[in-house]
Order: structure tokens, then C-alpha cells, then sequence
């Protein structure tokens, strides 16, 4: 998967480009995204799409539970977070919900994962649950409290990360009724 403006950047002119993609040797995705028709679309194939549109987008919320393998979420919409400052991304082939952040939230707790041969940005798991509980007015306290059972009895991350990432984002004093609640 490349896009146009990578093509032409390596050399390729863009109406060689076109051809290839006339003859059957290339598909076109979307506008400017191009791919080769041989491509197996895996899991994670919207996710990789995405990342290739809007490369400073993270995702997060029940896109990155999902990711992850926490909860019994099923998201209907691609959830992204994208700098407080910068423009909403127009993508026409799959619902988006986008979550605006900035500061400490932009660059703690994300990690960079491979789908398709696209670096993919999604929050760590535990930055995952602290963001449950951050934006729990919008996607529910029930979906931010089985994120936190299930990140524990899954083992998908340490006590320490996720208290780490709570006190980054402010959240400790929210999370902490719930921890000791499953402690018990």
C-alpha cells in the first residue's frame, strides 16, 4: 500500500502510475492510495488504510480495545485521536469518530505496530483503559470498567504501566474506587 505523493517522491512518474492501475496491476483505494491487486486484506486492513491517509493520527477508545483483545466491544466507527489544533481527516470509506487531545496525551502511551506494511499507531493497552475512563461520558463507565477487569485478568500489562499512564493523564483518582473494588 503507497500513496501517490511516496510514488512520485521514488521517481515514479504519475501516469505511469495510471496505466499500471488501468491495465489491473495496481488498485486504486482511495484517492491517492494505491495498492497491489494481490493484496490479502487482514484484519486490521482499515486500520492500515487510515494510518496511510492521516499518518499522525493514533488510535484509540474501543478501535485500540478491539486492537488490543480487551473488552466485547465491536466499534462501528474507526476511533481516532488527532492534535486538538489539527484538521478532521475526511475518509469516505468507513465511519470515523475523532477524539481531539494535545499535550502529554499525543506522545505518552502510544505504540507503533506493522499492519500490511504500514506503521500503525494505536495506544498501549494500559493507555487504552486510562482513556476509558478519560472519555467515559462518551463511550460508557460499563465499556471503561471490563477494559480494566479485562486488562488484569489478561495480564496485558503491568499495575505499574497503568498507573503510570493514569497519573500522566490525570485519571488515578477516577481508576483507583474501581482497582480496589476488583481487588477485593
Amino acid at each position: 500500500m503507497f500513496r501517490l505523493s511516496e510514488a512520485t517522491a521514488a521517481g515514479v512518474h504519475p501516469e505511469h502510475i495510471r496505466r499500471l492501475t488501468r491495465t489491473g496491476q495496481l488498485q486504486r483505494l482511495g484517492r491517492g492510495l494505491y495498492a497491489l491487486p494481490s493484496l490479502e486484506p487482514s484484519e486490521h486492513h482499515s486500520l492500515a488504510e487510515i494510518a496511510k491517509r492521516v499518518p499522525k493520527a493514533v488510535f484509540c477508545l474501543l478501535t485500540a480495545l478491539r486492537f488490543h483483545g480487551l473488552g466485547t466491544q465491536n466499534p462501528r466507527e474507526v476511533w481516532l485521536a488527532v492534535d486538538r489544533r489539527a484538521g478532521i481527516p475526511r475518509i469516505d470509506f468507513t465511519p470515523v469518530r475523532v477524539v481531539r487531545i494535545s499535550g502529554a496525551a499525543l506522545s505518552t502511551g502510544i505504540d507503533e505496530h506493522e499492519v500490511e506494511g504500514v506503521r500503525v499507531r494505536v495506544t498501549s493497552p494500559a493507555r487504552t483503559v486510562v482513556d476509558c475512563f478519560k472519555f467515559r461520558n462518551k463511550i460508557g463507565i460499563d465499556v471503561a470498567v471490563e477494559a480494566l477487569r479485562d486488562y488484569r485478568r489478561l495480564r496485558k500489562g503491568t499495575a505499574d504501566e497503568l498507573w503510570r499512564q493514569a497519573d500522566r493523564l490525570r485519571m488515578a483518582k477516577v481508576i483507583r474506587p474501581y482497582w480496589d473494588g476488583m481487588a477485593s
